[in-house]
């Protein structure tokens, strides 16, 4: 057992608390993660809110890069001082959903608030999406972590473990989008972007994003959209057709955990078309639809974890594009900060001009 400094959420909405935390050593295939970065994902946000619920105290972060620094037995073939990624996929490897390759929505369940993580008065401390990142260090399991190359930057890498990962293995895994296809992307911040570059990567003909804010439309194309369409429209369809030459998207990209996207989302649709739903609305909102006429045309609604990446697979070959010069991630970086400035980094975040605030740790 260790101390680490860590930012904890003690009350739903209320700001995070910089505390000394403690963090018990690796146990059987786990690691220890000295990290350098984690960004800021609005699931973060949610959490902290109380959007979903959960324990409290609680430490959340999920979306970060560092160094292997410790390491339990049966963790595979990673060693002390390998650069890592750190996602919040902790997955088992042999239950149904991960035997299938869908290792998002492993059915094994892990209990965050007997995690590895104590107040410094020895009480639990969940560990927030089974990554508890806000923090100096992390212990998570081998299967959450994915070597990246030395010369990587720390802060851009930890992008890959959520929000790009999330909007490109959407369209990749999800909507298995075809070259040629159109697609039209509602939300342009983070996960929104990527999902836009991924349509560009994927081989889309046309890319509609969909935003409220201009500004934010701007940027969409810069990382591929062909065309943008202010939400606040009255009907922001029927221009997303317009642009899309007269008939509807192949696939629908929802981004953002807002219901009035999500109710509005079919009605970009093309015969055959698909909706993807990938932002988290809050617990308990409910979308309607009218049902006949999505069975009249084949079009279908379908949910995305995680963008159902397989990250040993998954990621290795972002990072290829990436050094390609075909993947941006470096663009995505709107911010970095200290771990004392955690809330008003998150506060940038809330207002929804920011892509990606990094928080970065002294070594």
């Amino acid at each position: 057992m260790q101390t680490i400094k860590a930012a904890v959420c003690r009350e739903f909405n209320a700001p995070l608390v910089i505390e000394e935390v403690q963090l018990a050593d690796p146990k059987m295939g786990e690691v220890e993660v000295t990290l350098d970065a984690v960004a800021i994902c609005h699931s973060d946000i949610s959490y902290a809110g109380g959007a979903w619920g959960g324990n409290l105290p609680a430490v959340y972060g999920h979306e970060a890069a560092g160094v292997i620094t410790a390491t339990g037995k049966g963790s595979g073939d990673f060693i002390i001082g390998d650069p890592v990624v750190v996602t919040l996929i902790r997955a088992c490897g042999s239950c149904p959903s991960c035997a299938s390759g869908t290792p998002t929505i492993c059915e094994t369940p892990y209990n965050t608030a007997k995690g590895p993580l104590r107040t410094a008065d020895g009480e639990p401390l969940d560990q927030g999406m089974a990554c508890g990142a806000f923090a100096e260090k992390v212990v998570v399991s081998h299967r959450q972590i994915v070597k990246i190359p030395k010369t990587m930057a720390k802060d851009v890498a930890s992008l890959l473990s959520c929000g790009v990962i999330t909007g490109v293995g959407a369209v990749v895994n999800a909507a298995q989008l075809r070259p040629g296809q159109d697609v039209v992307v509602i939300g342009a911040g983070g996960v929104g972007l990527n999902a836009i570059q991924g349509a560009r990567i994927a081989g889309a003909r046309r890319i509609v994003a969909v935003d409220m804010i201009e500004d934010k439309l701007e940027v969409a194309k810069e990382f591929g959209a062909t065309h943008g369409v202010l939400a606040s429209l009255d009907a922001p369809w029927k221009a997303a057709y317009k642009a899309l030459g007269g008939r509807g998207a192949d696939a629908v990209l929802v981004t953002v955990g807002a219901i009035p996207a999500y109710e509005q989302a079919t009605r970009y649709l093309g015969p055959g078309g698909k909706a993807i739903m990938i932002g988290m609305p809050h617990s308990g909102a409910t979308a309607s639809y009218e049902p006949v006429i999505m069975a009249a045309v084949g079009q279908g609604l379908i949910g995305s974890k995680m963008g159902d990446v397989v990250i040993q697979r998954d990621i290795p070959w972002m990072i290829d594009l990436y050094e390609q010069g075909r993947l941006k991630l470096d663009e995505l970086i709107s911010g970095r900060w200290e771990l004392d400035q955690i809330n008003e980094a998150i506060a940038d975040t809330k207002t929804g001009s920011a892509k990606r605030n990094v928080i970065l740790f002294n070594r």
